[in-house]
């Protein structure tokens, strides 16, 4: 309705400018005038036809032009808009005690619900989103959409555009678009992450910047977390000058062969002997050292080459695999990290069959990783599709940091779940702390029952190890057994590790 009424005003304002223009109204008389002396009454009445003739065509053309103007899904006004109508209160309110504000609204999690509901459901949500933004600003307010699930809002006159005035706008726009939505597939509940930038704040005074400011805050949202809301300041352009030099950085990164798996060993509680390996990504970088994912994944998805990252820990896992065993150890299996957006991949189960026959390994020999995250809110076919096909084929199933999301039991059968691994803050302290213990002794007695094996994450201490080991976990992870290694540094703890459990026990004190 509020999208109808904005098409409404937008054909009246066309038809005042065709017909009631005071310039031209101006030369009527004389143009009817003129007609009657030249040409009789027949002329007048071709005057008096054409000329409104003239006026609607006119409008009409105009109408054209505002195309372009336009964003044709939801009637919004499109970013060319935006800009000029930014520009124009730029240059109108200096001066004169009245500012405006730019506000970039971004709905959360929009991949998801573009799966969920298809090409002609999603467009459903954008133009309710667009309806609902129009119901929470003011008449003199602009708003627009600029791509795909990134809208704008460009406040008219405000007397005092501080922090308040952003705020209070934002926290409107999010519960008016937070209402639930009601499709034909069902109810859907949508949030938005939003940034704005105060004419005063902007980092220049014109319009490309001020908006470019607010994209910029909306970005530092999303970062934040669901439904949150930040306001432009300078700082944020420093950290975004730092992110694009990262990512200009990791692409290189990848050529010269920087960014490789780094393995940390898993062993067994019953027999102390390595029960695997799990690949972790590192960058070793020349200038800051060792990097782990957290201090580059977001370059890498800011570059665009998550996939790169999952494909190289793929090829050096499983050679790792191969040059284990052609030179004697014994390591039966390596686990790899799945994202969500690669699970997500049609054809993740053939590219996995590739490779493991490339290397002539049987599937058994890798693990597939999977956080708790994935099963816990997971609705996607492809992915609970893909995981089945996987543990089909013959790959071994973890959930990762088991106990943080909770994944429901009637999940974990749905994704064929192998072994769960017991998240650190479970594992932490485990030792000395009855509670520590009554958890993860709940955690395991439900794993014996459901028939899935178990390891504990995050074990820093003999302490933990012994506690876990006695409490029933059959296998153990973390620096009190071993950091994370490089490749070349495996094997020589393997054979330490070998002649350490190959000792036999001492007996009595030793000597002073």
């Amino acid at each position: 309705m509020a999208r109808n009424a904005v098409r409404y005003r937008q054909f009246r304002n066309r038809l005042n400018q065709a017909f009631i223009r005071p310039q031209t109204l101006a030369f009527v008389p004389a143009l009817m005038l003129g007609g009657f002396w030249f040409g009789g009454e027949g002329l007048l009445m071709l005057t008096a036809v054409t000329f409104p003739v003239v006026l609607l065509l006119g409008g009409l053309l105009e109408g054209d032009r505002d195309k372009n103007w336009v964003d044709g899904l939801t009637g919004l006004a499109n970013r060319n808009h935006l800009l000029d109508t930014l520009a124009g209160h730029l240059e109108a309110y200096e001066g004169h005690g009245q500012s405006t504000v730019a506000l970039v609204i971004q709905l959360d999690d929009f991949s998801q619900i573009a799966e969920t509901l298809g090409s002609a459901g999603t467009e459903d949500i954008l133009r309710c989103t667009a309806d609902r933004i129009l119901t929470a600003i003011r008449p003199g307010d602009l708003a627009g959409r600029l791509v795909e699930h990134r809208f704008a809002v460009v406040l008219g006159p405000v007397r005092q555009a501080n922090m308040e005035v952003g705020l209070r706008v934002a926290e409107r726009l999010q519960a008016e678009i937070g209402e639930p939505i009601s499709l034909d597939a069902g109810t859907f509940y949508v949030s938005a992450s939003v940034g704005f930038c105060l004419a005063r704040r902007a980092p220049r005074h014109d319009a490309e910047a001020m908006l470019e400011a607010a994209e910029m805050a909306m970005d530092e949202a999303r970062r934040s977390g669901k439904n949150a809301i930040r306001a432009y300041s300078s700082e944020m352009t420093e950290a975004i000058e730092i992110r694009q030099t990262l990512s200009e950085e990791i692409v290189r990164a990848f050529s010269d062969g920087q960014i490789r798996p780094w393995f940390q060993p898993q062993i067994s509680t019953d027999t102390g002997l390595v029960s695997g390996f799990e690949a972790l990504a590192r960058w070793e970088h020349p200038e800051r050292g060792v990097l782990p994912p957290s201090e580059f994944i977001e370059a890498v998805e800011n570059a665009g080459v998550l996939e790169r990252l999952g494909e190289v820990m793929l090829f050096q896992s499983l050679s790792a695999i191969r040059l284990w065993d052609k030179s004697g150890y014994r390591v039966p299996r390596v686990g790899i990290n799945f994202t969500g957006a690669e699970l997500r991949n049609p054809r993740l189960v053939d590219k996995i069959r590739w490779e493991l026959d490339r290397f002539d390994l049987t599937p058994d020999r890798l693990t597939i990783e999977i956080l708790e995250t994935v099963v816990a809110e997971s609705n996607n076919d492809t992915i609970t599709t893909n995981i089945a096909g996987l543990a089909k084929l013959g790959c071994e199933i973890d959930l990762d940091d088991f106990g943080t999301r909770h994944a429901s039991i009637a999940n974990i059968r749905r994704f064929g779940i192998n072994r769960i691994k017991i998240d650190k803050s479970f594992t932490a302290r485990v030792d000395s702390q009855r509670d520590q213990q009554r958890m993860v002794s709940a955690i395991l007695a439900m794993a014996e029952q459901l028939d899935l094996q178990t390891l504990a994450e995050g074990v820093e201490s003999h302490g933990e190890h012994a506690m876990l080991s006695q409490l029933g976990c059959g296998h153990v992870q973390g620096n009190g057994i071993a950091p994370p290694l490089p490749f070349e540094g495996t094997m020589a703890w393997m054979d330490k590790h070998s002649c350490r459990i190959g000792q036999p026990p001492r007996i009595g004190r030793p000597t002073q």
